[in-house]
C-alpha cells in the first residue's frame, strides 16, 4: 500500500505570461518516511525550479488512493465510504478513505472516480468531492531516478476556476514536519555551545 506525503514548496514560477511570480504548491510525493519524502521533493525541484526553492512544509496525507488520467487538468478530492466485514468479530465496519481524481471538472471527476475503482468487490458512496489544491502527484518507481515527469505530471495551468463543492471540508492528519522545527533546534546548539565556552 503506497504511503502519501503532502509537501508544500514556495518558489519563484513562470505564469501564462511569462511573468516570474512567488507561489506556494503543494505536491503528493509517494514516500516511505518523513525523510524519503523531504529528499524526494528537494530532487524534484531541483530538476522543475531554475532559481531558490523553500520546502515549507511536509505532512503525512490522508489520501489512500490516486485515480489519473491523461488529458485531466485539475486535481479532485473525493471521500468515499464503504462498509466491510470484520470477520474476527462478525460485525460491519465503516471505512473513510479520500481519493485524489484527476479530471476536467467535477462530473468529469465523479465519472473517473466511478471508473478507477470499477476493481472493488464491495459497494462504497461517495460523500463528498472538491477541487484540491495538490499541484502535481509523483509516484515512486523502484529503481528508476527521480525525475520531474511522472505519469501523473502536467503543464504549466491556467488560473485556478472556483471549485464546486459537495462538501466544504475533510478531515485533515495531524502529522505534520516543518522546517522551522530544524531551526529551533539548530538554535538551541548553538546557545549551549556559547554556555560551555564560558
Amino acid at each position: 500500500m503506497q504511503t502519501w506525503y503532502e509537501c508544500k514548496v514556495k518558489y519563484m514560477k513562470l505564469d501564462q505570461s511569462g511573468m516570474e511570480q512567488n507561489v506556494n504548491d503543494n505536491y503528493l510525493i509517494d514516500a516511505v518516511s518523513f525523510t524519503d519524502a523531504e529528499t524526494r521533493i528537494f530532487e524534484i525541484m531541483k530538476e522543475i525550479t531554475r532559481g531558490d526553492f523553500q520546502v515549507v512544509n511536509i505532512r503525512k496525507s490522508n489520501i489512500t488512493e490516486v485515480v489519473s488520467k491523461n488529458d485531466g487538468e485539475w486535481w479532485y478530492k473525493a471521500k468515499i465510504n464503504l462498509v466491510t466485514i470484520d470477520e474476527e468479530k462478525g460485525k460491519e465496519r465503516k471505512i473513510t478513505n479520500y481519493i485524489l481524481v484527476m479530471a476536467n471538472d467535477i462530473h468529469d471527476a465523479l465519472k473517473q472516480l466511478d471508473e478507477g475503482l470499477s476493481y472493488m468487490l464491495v459497494p462504497y458512496a461517495t460523500t463528498a468531492i472538491q477541487l484540491s489544491t495538490i499541484a502535481d502527484v509523483f509516484p515512486y518507481i523502484p529503481g528508476e531516478h527521480v525525475k520531474p515527469e511522472p505519469q501523473y505530471t502536467q503543464a504549466v495551468k491556467p488560473s485556478m476556476p472556483e471549485p464546486e463543492e459537495i462538501e466544504e471540508e475533510f478531515e485533515e492528519t495531524e502529522e505534520v514536519w516543518s522546517g522551522e522545527d530544524d531551526e529551533e533546534d539548530q538554535n538551541e546548539d548553538i546557545d549551549s555551545e556559547e554556555d560551555t565556552e564560558e
